[in-house]
């Protein structure tokens, strides 16, 4: 079984794909992690992620898609895999078929995980760290007991660029722009499964399964 989990940031497709993985007994590849690996290892690929990642630029679609198509090789993808951060784009979902075609296999569902805006908004820029130990809080979710001051070492919460409103709407507005034409690629080959993701963690982990169980 190969699937694919698309969500925004802050839908929690990360860690719905983690939960999903292990209740099926399918490879996780997370494409930040297949590129942190790559870099790791220090292998030709490896050195032009890196390059990528320092320059603060998107990894080209035949790189990410070179490294995909490496990690399926791996024993632990012969029974099929779950996969979270790929495709981003029209180009790299095509490139997939492709992939799995030669090896006999294809995309069999596409979970997309969907929370408006709005609650996206609210969770990823409600986020600070404390700069002392690194600790996460979130002002709506996991407030700290002093406004401003870490729980566990008193140190002083910031806000990651990344977290800020403004930072936060354009990466929202990236990221739909991107996804509208790969709704549209899967929706028409009938595999795409819509699963509402302003439940908690548990529940939305149960509409997944019973989604891919009805399909």
């Amino acid at each position: 079984m190969y699937l694919v989990f698309l969500g925004a940031p802050g839908a929690g497709k990360g860690t719905q794909a983690a939960i999903i993985s292990k209740r099926l007994s399918l490879a996780h590849i997370a494409s930040g992690d297949l590129f942190r690996e790559a870099v790791e290892k220090g292998t030709e690929l490896g050195k032009k992620v890196k390059d990528y990642l320092e320059k603060g630029v998107l990894v080209p679609d035949e790189v990410t898609i070179e490294l995909v198509s490496e990690r399926l090789n791996e024993p632990d993808c012969h029974m099929g895999c779950i996969f979270d951060g790929f495709p981003r784009t029209l180009a790299q979902a095509q490139a997939l078929d492709r992939i799995l075609a030669k090896r006999g296999n294809a995309v069999d569902k596409v979970v997309y995980i969907e929370v408006p805006e709005e609650e996206l908004l609210k969770r990823l820029s409600g986020r600070w760290v404390c700069r002392r130990c690194q600790a996460p809080y979130h002002e709506v979710s996991s407030p700290p007991k002093v406004p401003g001051i870490c729980d566990k070492c008193g140190g002083e919460l910031y806000q990651r660029p990344d977290d800020r409103v403004e930072t936060v709407k354009e990466r929202l507005k990236v990221y739909f722009e991107q996804t509208v034409p790969l709704l549209d690629y899967y929706q028409a080959q009938g595999k795409l499964v819509r699963v509402d993701g302003k439940l908690g963690i548990e529940d939305v982990s149960e509409a997944i399964i019973t989604a891919l169980d009805k399909k």
